[in-house]
């Protein structure tokens, strides 16, 4: 009977794909997921105890906010925590990483794993808050945005394919500090015209253009480049689809956003130019 069960064991062993068993019997993949797991207890603990902490020593305006502007301040501010991390590790890799900058589908994934770990620890993490909390900071588009691109990560950790495609759409994450400045300035009382909130938002229109206009012809340039190559074909249907769809769509939408961002710039500066016109000179007559 011994016997038996030896043999029933090993069938069932060798019945598992092999897929499936070098990830779990693979080190570095145990790695990920501790880093994943990391990386969601730290961005919960920071919304939950550090933003708070913090916030209210630098910004005395944090404690006269309401409940619900609370819960968006800490979800703002770990939101531009991670984007700063990520984003510096991004540009890191594609500056330095030979192996997947030479072979963008196949090539060795170690570092953008690590990026890519720390991003869906911070994706899950945000999806749990935003359920949580949605009468504050409930918002169906970020539903669909991190869950499509959980669903293209998924690719990237499990198979480790496409890694330079998967880091370089990171990239974008340097435009999102500005973006969650501007909020803190509006909810704060900052009027649109102060100099603090007109160079935020140069600066914001100026990043988002270069992270992710500027740079879509690099991208598609190397898109156009392993597309019908043996690397290409080697890639399932469903990761081809999260990779190329998913592209496609994401720089439509900045297109948009980039086209509401300089239409915005542009009117706070025509404003605030016809307003310092307005202003009274020494002689008290107007430019």
């Amino acid at each position: 009977m011994i016997y038996c069960l030896a043999c029933a064991e090993e069938a069932w062993v060798t019945s598992i794909s092999p897929q499936l068993r070098r990830v779990a019997m693979d080190p570095f993949s145990q790695l990920i997921f501790v880093i994943s797991v990391t990386s969601f207890l730290i961005f919960q603990w920071l919304f939950h105890k550090g933003s708070p902490w913090v916030s209210k020593r630098i910004s005395p305006g944090f404690l006269s906010l309401s409940d619900k502007q609370k819960v968006e301040w800490n979800s703002r501010t770990v939101s531009t925590f991670h984007a700063i991390l990520v984003g510096i590790f991004c540009l890191c890799i594609l500056l330095f990483d030979d192996a997947v900058n030479e072979d963008p589908v196949w090539g060795d994934p170690t570092l953008v794993k690590i990026n890519v770990a720390i991003t869906t620890g911070y994706l899950i993490s945000d999806l749990l808050l935003i359920f949580y909390y949605w009468k504050a900071i409930g918002d169906k588009f970020f539903v669909i945005h991190h869950v499509a691109a959980l669903y293209a990560y998924y690719y990237v950790l499990g198979q480790g394919m496409l890694p330079y495609f998967a880091n370089f759409r990171l990239l974008a994450e340097f435009s999102t500090p500005c973006v969650n400045q501007r909020w803190f300035f509006e909810v704060l009382g900052y009027p649109k015209t102060s100099r603090p909130n007109m160079a935020n938002g140069i600066a914001m229109a100026a990043v988002f253009f270069m992270v992710r206009i500027a740079v879509m012809p690099v991208y598609y340039t190397r898109m156009y480049g392993v597309y019908g190559t043996e690397a290409f074909y080697l890639v399932p249907w469903g990761g081809r689809v999260a990779w190329i769809c998913s592209s496609i769509c994401l720089d439509i939408m900045n297109i948009m956003w980039m086209h509401k961002i300089a239409r915005g710039c542009y009117k706070v500066l025509r404003s605030a130019r016809q307003s310092n016109a307005a202003k009274p000179q020494e002689n008290g007559k107007t430019d």
